[in-house]
């Protein structure tokens, strides 16, 4: 086996979650008055956690009072909104299922509020994914490494046996800070170019392939 250990992203690679955030997005916009954004936006704007969603959101002029406060309504919104729309994308199921019986450990690391990754998870995968790291008060989010490096820990591995999958330049820069190789998923928010750009390690276009890659 070339990995033991797979480090997944979640939003963009495991699940889509676009149209949830968006529909939160626009609820905390519409309590100001402000126009709202459309999902190629959203798309384009996620990445680096909910606070750089939703300040990215803001119209320009937005001070930081009143982005501070969009950021509330957005949290309270989606965490009682978080899979209305939300799904695996597909084959992802059956991905984590090859991967566990070849005795692969995984983890997710995401930007994803820690509350809200967990229900995701254990809604659509139950014990499929073995640790769970979200954003947390005094953890780094990506694409600093802290929260990669924990999961290895928790998974009891080592870093040379650990592999990242991710859809975005956003994971490739958290990959190459965490000293690990990445599997750049085509399917996720940021597609083939951007990922063969920041230099994806390995390339899948389906979920089948991660497995191929990961087994070796």
């Amino acid at each position: 086996m070339k990995f033991s250990a797979a480090i997944f992203d979640l939003d963009g690679t495991l699940i889509d979650t676009l149209e949830d955030l968006k529909n939160s997005v626009n609820h905390a916009l519409r309590q100001f008055g402000f126009p709202e954004r459309t999902y190629e936006e959203i798309k384009s704007f996620v990445g680096n956690g909910v606070a750089k969603l939703v300040y990215r959101s803001a119209p320009a002029d937005a001070g930081e009072e009143t982005k501070t406060k969009l950021l509330t309504l957005f949290k309270e919104h989606y965490i009682e909104h978080s899979m209305v729309f939300t799904a695996p994308y597909e084959g992802i199921e059956e991905m984590l299922i090859e991967l566990k019986n070849a005795g692969v450990k995984t983890a997710v690391v995401t930007n994803k509020m820690q509350d809200a990754a967990l229900d995701i998870i254990e809604s659509f995968f139950g014990n499929l994914i073995d640790v769970v790291i979200g954003q947390v008060d005094n953890l780094p989010q990506k694409p600093e490494p802290d929260g990669v490096w924990l999961a290895i820990g928790k998974l009891g591995e080592i870093r040379e046996n650990a592999v990242y999958i991710g859809d975005s330049d956003v994971d490739c820069l958290t990959a190459k800070n965490s000293a690990l190789p990445i599997i750049g998923c085509v399917w996720g928010f940021r597609g083939r170019s951007v990922l063969e750009e920041c230099g994806a390690d390995y390339i899948a276009d389906t979920p089948s392939d991660v497995v191929k890659i990961i087994t070796g």
